[in-house]
């Protein structure tokens, strides 16, 4: 199948007992770009191109968002839970027949891959982060300042189906007010029409929209546990980490977004930009530029 990132394809690959939907391009070690919220694949449509010129590009969406399966969430918010959506990847990977692979993450997406990385060592050879502290420790961030900002956090996390039915009066309305705000410019023109209608689309599935709410009930509760448990048991991850965060940014309003994963990780390097949280979107200069080198092994221990 074409996909709609050009020069991709797309196909729909079984994993974890769900189908993603999966688009791939380039040849060469493999790379794994994994989306956030709320958004989808095409939040890559900016650098996945370039990024297939030096490698295998693998840019799945989420269980929950795109065209992927959106199964419907558990009591205890396992279903949508970091860990669950890693053993996706992981999957995924298994059913390509890859070993190993860096992984790119934004914003959800990174938080599945952070996790991936904890769980999984052996899978991961780089992991790069873009606009995102651990889940636990943003929450342990939390002041009046974050809580109006990332008010979303409490929002969506709210019991079924109240934040679904608020949404459901205006889902489209809810989600362009989402991006635009987030935006260092505030506006809805940075981000390339293809992918503006891909968003409005999935908001405009009542489907989707719940898997959203039950991805951030799942960081209310799971996701913020097993951190917590990860972080008194010491874990550390062990491949080489690259965080790309914006300068008026969620991360950035924790004060120390650097010295945050650096206590998680032993090799970290960081770099901030000048973009709202989009930053593929608003400047996907600053991507390539961080984090081609990065993958290519090239830097401080390359």
């Amino acid at each position: 199948m074409t996909s709609d990132l050009p020069g991709f394809t797309c196909e729909r690959i079984a994993t974890n007992g769900i189908t993603l939907s999966v688009h791939r391009a380039g040849r060469g070690a493999p790379l794994i770009l994994l989306h956030g919220y709320p958004q989808n694949h095409m939040c890559w449509l900016n650098v996945a191109p370039a990024l297939a010129e030096r490698f295998h590009v693998i840019v799945p969406d989420l269980r929950g968002y795109g065209d992927s399966d959106a199964p419907p969430d558990d009591v205890a918010h396992n279903v949508y839970s970091k860990r669950e959506m890693a053993r996706d990847i992981t999957g995924l990977m298994d059913a390509l027949g890859i070993g190993r692979a860096h992984l790119l993450g934004h914003d959800r997406g990174a938080r599945v891959a952070y996790r991936l990385a904890l769980d999984a060592p052996e899978r991961v050879d780089r992991l790069g982060i873009i606009e995102i502290v651990p889940t636990g420790d943003f929450w342990a961030a939390w002041n009046a300042d974050l809580a109006l900002r990332a008010y979303h956090w409490t929002f969506l996390a709210q019991p079924a189906p109240w934040p679904e039915r608020m949404i459901g009066a205006d889902p489209v309305g809810y989600v362009e007010h989402t991006l635009a705000s987030w935006t260092l410019a505030k506006s809805l023109d940075v981000f390339p029409p293809a992918a503006l209608a891909a968003y409005r689309r999935q908001a405009a599935d009542p489907a989707r929209i719940a898997a959203m709410c039950a991805d951030y009930r799942a960081g209310a509760t799971t996701d913020r546990r097993i951190d917590e448990a990860d972080r008194a048991a010491g874990a550390r991850i062990a491949a080489p980490v690259m965080f790309l965060w914006a300068e008026t940014g969620f991360p950035a309003r924790t004060g120390r977004p650097a010295e945050i994963w650096r206590a998680w990780a032993g090799d970290v390097r960081d770099a901030a930009c000048r973009s709202g949280h989009f930053a593929m979107e608003e400047n996907p200069g600053a991507v390539l530029d961080s984090f081609l080198p990065f993958f290519e092994g090239r830097g401080r221990d390359g």
